[in-house]
C-alpha cells in the first residue's frame, strides 16, 4: 500500500471527501516526521513504535577503490513491530 492508497481507503471508509482525507494523511505522517526529527519516539500500541537510533563513526572502505573512510555519526529511524501486529502478520490476517 502507498500513500495514495491509505488516503482512498480512509476517504472510503470514514466516508469523507478524498481532500479531507489526504489532509488528515499529511498532518499525521508531518507530526511523526517531526516528532522523529526532534529526536523523540513515537509508540502505537498494538502496531509499533518508532525510535532514532545513533550510530557512532566508523571506519569503512569505499566499494570501487577499497580506500578507507571515516563514515560520520549519524542517526537513523527505526521501527520496532508491536506484538499484535507481529501475531496478526504470522496468522497471515
Amino acid at each position: 500500500m502507498n500513500k495514495s492508497e491509505l488516503i482512498e481507503a480512509l476517504s472510503q471508509d470514514i466516508d469523507i471527501p478524498h481532500r479531507e482525507a489526504a489532509e488528515i494523511t499529511n498532518t499525521i505522517i508531518e507530526t511523526m516526521t517531526e516528532t522523529l526529527a526532534q529526536g523523540d519516539s513515537i509508540e502505537i500500541r498494538g502496531f509499533g513504535s518508532f525510535v532514532i537510533k545513533e550510530y557512532g563513526s566508523y571506519e569503512g572502505r569505499n566499494p570501487k577503490t577499497g580506500e578507507k573512510i571515516k563514515v560520520k555519526p549519524k542517526k537513523l529511524p527505526f521501527f520496532k513491530v508491536g506484538k499484535d501486529l507481529r501475531e496478526r502478520v504470522n496468522e497471515g490476517k
